[in-house]
């Protein structure tokens, strides 16, 4: 095993033995090649340099307690980066392919794959970038798709806790009709001022308003947003926010639950409505939410210093679905190691 504190892991990138890689090129995908170097030999003019043809993804594998190695809904991963690469006009990596390169990283690095009950995973990142050379704004001829993971801990330091969340206005993500859609590192890029003044103020992260109106609700920093209220869970519908494999899991767990679901749009007066709210993504699972400041109007929506009741039973559920100790009716993980 590697010599690693799996305790106390932070939320970053750690070397790990290989990455695994496939190139696009002459219109198709070629074989699986397996690579123990961190960097990329890259033209100057790659299009993903200057023209951001760049689209990636993020998962995890569990070890469980069963001792199993588990991958949680690969296929939707695979699913909205194809959604991605038809926004930004890159070829579409088969879903056979991609879940085989994640099968794949997973057995070669599972000494990197920390402990049951460590609070720790092992990240897998899937990243495709267009490689060819090329002055002028068109798609790239040649593509590489690789896959690395490293172990991590808890997204936020505090694990399953609450943390405040402040309203950012004099930013904006993205665009309604743009690239909010697709998981492509230029909405990340426009994220870095807004988050970095909501860490400056005191803020886990920060919160943003659709950027047409400044009236709904849209996203956490890089995470979707849940509010719960008279046994209903209310996410926002846009078409600036990426699709969340976790949110869209949490919505599916909540109506398993007995929960009504609602996918609207929220208006920013409604937080006040609501009984408990939590960000949801991939890396923090759900992030509850104890208030979110609206500096501009001095409000401050408050849900409680310790996750609600509903936050609770559907991080558990899910986490449970994760690690095999809940049965997985809707087929949701994959055994990658026995």
């Amino acid at each position: 095993m590697a010599e690693l504190d799996w305790g106390n892991l932070g939320f970053g990138y750690r070397k790990t033995n290989y990455n695994v890689r496939c190139w696009y090129r002459d219109g198709k995908w070629g074989e699986i090649e397996v690579s123990s170097e961190e960097t990329i030999n890259m033209h100057m003019a790659a299009t993903c340099l200057h023209y951001g043809q760049e689209a990636f993804e993020g998962l995890k594998a569990y070890r469980c307690p069963d001792g199993k190695v588990r991958v949680f809904r690969s296929d939707e991963n695979a699913a909205r980066l194809q959604s991605t690469c038809r926004g930004i006009l890159m070829p579409e990596l088969p879903t056979e392919k991609f879940n085989a390169m994640v099968d794949k990283v997973v057995r070669l690095n599972q000494e990197f794959i920390p402990p049951y009950e460590s609070g720790a995973t092992l990240y897998i990142r899937p990243l495709l970038i267009g490689t060819s050379a090329q002055v002028g704004v068109h798609p790239a001829t040649e593509y590489l798709f690789l896959i690395f993971v490293t172990p991590v801990g808890p997204y936020f330091k505090g694990g399953f806790s609450t943390n405040p969340y402040v309203i950012i206005r004099e930013h904006d993500r993205s665009a309604p009709l743009g690239t909010g859609i697709y998981k492509v590192g230029g909405n990340y890029a426009a994220s870095m001022q807004a988050n970095k003044k909501a860490h400056d103020l005191g803020y886990a992260c920060e919160f943003y308003l659709d950027a047409k109106e400044k009236k709904y609700i849209d996203e956490c920093g890089a995470a979707n947003f849940f509010g719960i209220k008279n046994n209903t869970y209310v996410t926002p519908k846009s078409t600036s926010i990426l699709p969340s494999i976790t949110n869209k899991s949490l919505m599916q767990l909540a109506e398993d639950l007995g929960m009504k679901v609602e996918r609207r749009q929220i208006p920013e007066e409604e937080l006040s409505t609501f009984e408990e709210a939590g960000a949801c993504g991939t890396a923090a699972v759900i992030s509850p939410i104890s208030k979110i400041d609206d500096l501009e109007t001095g409000k401050t929506y408050s849900f409680g210093d310790k996750p609600g009741p509903w936050s609770e039973k559907l991080y558990t559920k899910l986490r449970g679905i994760q690690y095999g100790t809940e049965p997985d009716v809707h087929g949701w993980t994959r055994v990658v190691i026995e």
